[in-house]
C-alpha cells in the first residue's frame, strides 16, 4: 500500500493521523498517508514528531523515499527512538516553522532562475537560505542588482497554484524544464507544474508558499564561481 502524500494536496498542512503500516529493519516508519516532505528535488525531507496513542513522542530526523519501494515514505527516527507497533493509529507532526521557510525559500528560487534566465545545474534548499547553480558563459554577477530584480517580483504579490500535465505533453514541450541536474518527479504518468503568476511556470515536487508575498524581502549573500562557465548564486531570507 502506497504512502498519501498529502503534502502534495496542502502544503500548509502540518499535522495527520496515520496507521502504521511498516517499520524496516533501521527503525525507519512506514505510515498510510504523511505531511512529511520526503527528500527530493534540492528539498530536504522534513522533521518533526510523531505521537503514539499512549501520549509518547518518537523523534523524526527526516524523511526519505523507502529505496524499496519509491510510493512509500520512511519516517526516520533520531538515534534510540522507540519503535511503533504494526496498525498503531498516531498523530505525524512536522516541524511547521522549518517548513515554512523551506517553503518560502524554494519559491524565491523559483523565481531567481527567472531573474537569471540561464540553464540551471543544480541547487538546494536550506531553512531560510538556498542557491542555484547556472551555466554561466561570463561572470559579471552584481550581488545587488541580482536582489533588486528578485525582490521587485516577489513585491508582486503574485498567486502561486499547481497543475498537472502528463509525461507525454512534458516532453512535448522540454523548454519547461530549468533544472539540468535534477529531473522532474516522474513515475505517475502525470508531472505537476509550478506556476507563480504570469511570471514562471515549471515541474516541480517540492512545497511553496500560495502567495509571493509570504517571502518577504530575500538577500544575494554571495556569488561563487564553481568552473569555468558555472556560477552558484546563493539567497537568504532578510
Amino acid at each position: 500500500m502506497p504512502t498519501e502524500l498529502l503534502f502534495r494536496e496542502d502544503a500548509y498542512l502540518f499535522e495527520t493521523s496515520a496507521t502504521v503500516l511498516a517499520v524496516n529493519e533501521r527503525g525507519g516508519i512506514v505510515l498510510d498517508r504523511t505531511v512529511f516532505y520526503a527528500t527530493g528535488g534540492g528539498q530536504p525531507g522534513d522533521a518533526g514528531i510523531i505521537t503514539r496513542p499512549d501520549g509518547s513522542t518518537i523523534a523524526i530526523g527526516t524523511a526519505i523515499y523507502d529505496p524499496g519501494d519509491k510510493s512509500r515514505v520512511l519516517h526516520v527516527p533520531l538515534e534510540g527512538q522507540p519503535v511503533p507497533a504494526l496498525g498503531e493509529r498516531v498523530t505525524a507532526v512536522l516541524d511547521g516553522e522549518r517548513r515554512m521557510q523551506r517553503m518560502r525559500i524554494h519559491t524565491a528560487l523559483h523565481l531567481l532562475s527567472v531573474v537569471l534566465s540561464y540553464p540551471v545545474t543544480g541547487g538546494a534548499i536550506g531553512d531560510g537560505d538556498g542557491r542555484l547553480d547556472f551555466d554561466i558563459p561570463e561572470g559579471g554577477l552584481d550581488k545587488a542588482e541580482i536582489a533588486d530584480k528578485l525582490n521587485a517580483l516577489i513585491a508582486r504579490n503574485a498567486a502561486v497554484g499547481e497543475s498537472w500535465i502528463t509525461d507525454a505533453e512534458l516532453d512535448a514541450n522540454p523548454g519547461l524544464v530549468k533544472t539540468m541536474s535534477v529531473k522532474p518527479p516522474r513515475g505517475s504518468g502525470r508531472v505537476r507544474l509550478v506556476a507563480i503568476g504570469d511570471i514562471d511556470l515549471q515541474p516541480c515536487g517540492g512545497t511553496h508558499v500560495r502567495n509571493t508575498a509570504e517571502i518577504g524581502l530575500v538577500a544575494v549573500t554571495d556569488i561563487e564561481k564553481k568552473g569555468k562557465q558555472n556560477r552558484r548564486v546563493r539567497i537568504a531570507l532578510a
